[in-house]
């Protein structure tokens, strides 16, 4: 299986960072977002970080002009991913909408195509069974910066064959990234690791154990950590953290994935974290 095009269905944070990454590694990638705004903000993402990486001299001048020059942006999800060997869906962590997203790409995207989904938490059996290829369906889970960030969860749904595997962790590595192979279970492995200890972090701020701001230097200082959980459930999205909670409580059914009730208020006070300038900081 070969794969010279992709398609990113989701123009948000993740979805620029990876078509990003592809576009810099030589693959001709068709970003859709059905949002024009939101493509308008992703194009200047993308063009911004590239000049930033040329700033570092991580990347050449003309590395920056060619990648932009793979990139194309639609609206129109047929048209984005009807030559695409490789879709990447990008969508917020929503059922429903991903069984969108995974109808209208199975209709349109040629049969061979391989459908991955970015989805942190969501079952990638359950989504393959969204289509009529579930052998081609696989998680691909990057992670945030994606430009900076080297890991990528290759996740395999119950039917998802070798080949498919294969040719999604050769892809990984292509974009100078680490794929680590991982069972379709909640959370897989970062996010079955992680929310508890963002979670108790926030279970500590409620009950008054500590100031925020001390219980990530304790993280950062005791645990070698290099960024605190508070700070980093900001940076994720304290509704994305409780989105993952709720998969792994409903799913696995323990209650050491309980969220915290204070998680649940910040979240209906619409106070997320860095995107609104406030969650357990201030950012404003």
């Amino acid at each position: 299986m070969s794969v010279e095009t992709a398609a990113v269905v989701g123009g948000g944070t993740m979805g620029n960072g990876i078509a990003h990454v592809f576009a810099l590694h030589g693959y001709d990638v068709t970003l859709v977002d059905v949002d024009e705004s939101v493509l308008e903000d992703a194009r200047s993402t993308i063009e911004g970080n590239l000049s930033r990486q040329v700033k570092k001299d991580v990347i050449a001048t003309e590395d920056r002009s060619a990648a932009l020059d793979r990139l194309a942006f639609t609206t129109e999800t047929p048209e984005g991913v009807a030559s695409a060997d490789l879709v990447v869906e990008a969508v917020p962590e929503a059922q429903d909408l991903k069984a969108d997203v995974f109808g209208t790409v199975d209709e349109h995207a040629p049969e061979d195509a391989i459908l991955a989904s970015n989805t942190s938490s969501i079952s990638i059996t359950w989504i393959a069974n969204q289509t009529n290829r579930p052998d081609q369906v696989i998680g691909m889970h990057f992670f945030n910066p994606v430009p900076v960030m080297t890991l990528v969860e290759v996740v395999r749904g119950q039917r998802t064959t070798d080949a498919t595997y294969e040719t999604v962790a050769d892809v990984a590595e292509d974009l100078d990234k680490n794929p680590v192979e991982v069972e379709d279970y909640p959370g897989f492995v970062s996010n079955r690791v992680l929310m508890p200890m963002i979670n108790e972090a926030i279970f500590c701020v409620m009950e008054g154990v500590a100031a925020p701001e001390d219980i990530d230097t304790v993280m950062e200082l005791g645990m070698n950590h290099p960024m605190g959980p508070l700070t980093l459930a900001d940076f994720i999205g304290l509704d994305v953290c409780l989105n993952i909670l709720e998969v792994l409580h409903e799913d696995l059914g323990d209650d050491k994935y309980r969220p915290c009730p204070l998680l649940r208020r910040k979240v209906t006070a619409g106070q997320l974290g860095r995107k609104t300038g406030e969650g357990f900081f201030d950012y404003e």
